[in-house]
């Protein structure tokens, strides 16, 4: 039974989404854990949306120690075919400015410490993550973004480091030199996991800061962030507010089939145990 269709995602200083109606929560398990917080279920309009708090209510969860699997998998358990996540980011580019927001089409993954795939120890799969972010979907935000009133820029780069410090004067002038447009912590492994889960996933990229690399600004800080927090908070909130009104459909969407030609292992000789727990978003796939 599908709870919900529209997963939100909320970064730092979105911990909440306003006026659903019909509201649940939803305590879950999975079998990769708890995820982060409880998931909180209603309607949005029409449309019916989850949203969980990647770094639970109160913030207290860092980048590196997200439980992304869990997260992911609760919201397929509950029907989720679409998620939109929302990240605080640093600026790499001079017209990207604080306060504006990035819907980025491309990431480099610079996590090292993070497990970044579903599959593993003897179940073997290789998905297809040349284009990481839905085109459609990430089409549909930008055009909410726009109505918004936002200052929105389509497409880019977004570097995901490890955190949780910020990046050294020498690595963002790198990050620049690789002709990056913004960089984070938590994209990653956020949208390998979805892809993987068969859903469609796209990021609101809310800027916050220059990083370190603006020789006129100050060096990226909490307090810098903090400031910048509650106009992309609201941003955020009205971005949401008008997306679910155009939801794109999935009929011609090939991120619900990432898996069809992207699972390796002969099921003779898989792990029956990786099978059963893995079973939500490989049941179509392999036949046991």
């Amino acid at each position: 039974m599908q709870t919900a269709r529209l997963g939100i995602i909320g970064g730092t200083g979105l911990y909440s989404v306003e006026g659903m109606s019909n509201i649940q929560t939803l305590d879950l398990t999975t079998p990769f854990g708890k995820p982060s917080d409880a998931i909180t279920t209603g309607e949005l309009g029409e449309t019916k949306i989850a949203f969980l708090p990647r770094h639970g209510k109160g913030h207290h969860i860092a980048p590196g120690e997200i439980p992304s699997l869990a997260n992911i998998c609760a919201l397929k358990m509950i029907g989720v075919e679409q998620i939109l996540a929302f990240n605080a980011v640093g600026s790499l580019r001079e017209e990207i400015c604080p306060g504006d927001i990035v819907i980025p089409d491309q990431f480099i993954d610079k996590t090292t410490r993070r497990r970044s795939s579903f599959f593993g120890d003897g179940l073997v799969a290789h998905i297809s993550f040349a284009d990481p972010v839905c085109k459609s979907l990430a089409q549909a935000v930008f055009d909410a973004a726009i109505k918004t009133g936002a200052n929105a820029h389509f497409g880019g780069t977004y570097i995901v480091m490890e955190g949780p410090a910020f990046s050294t004067r020498a690595e963002s002038i790198l990050h620049r030199s690789w002709g990056a447009h913004v960089i984070g912590m938590t994209a990653l492994p956020e949208a390998k996991l979805a892809r993987e889960a068969g859903i469609c996933y796209a990021t609101v990229a809310c800027v916050t800061d220059y990083d370190a690399w603006h020789e006129s600004e100050e060096p990226v800080s909490v307090d810098m962030i903090l400031r910048t927090l509650h106009s992309n908070t609201e941003a955020s909130k009205q971005i949401i507010r008008q997306v679910v009104t155009k939801l794109p459909s999935r009929n011609r969407c090939s991120c619900a089939s990432a898996l069809s030609n992207a699972i390796v292992t002969d099921p003779e000789v898989a792990n029956s145990k990786r099978i059963e727990e893995l079973k939500l978003i490989t049941s179509k796939y392999l036949e046991i």
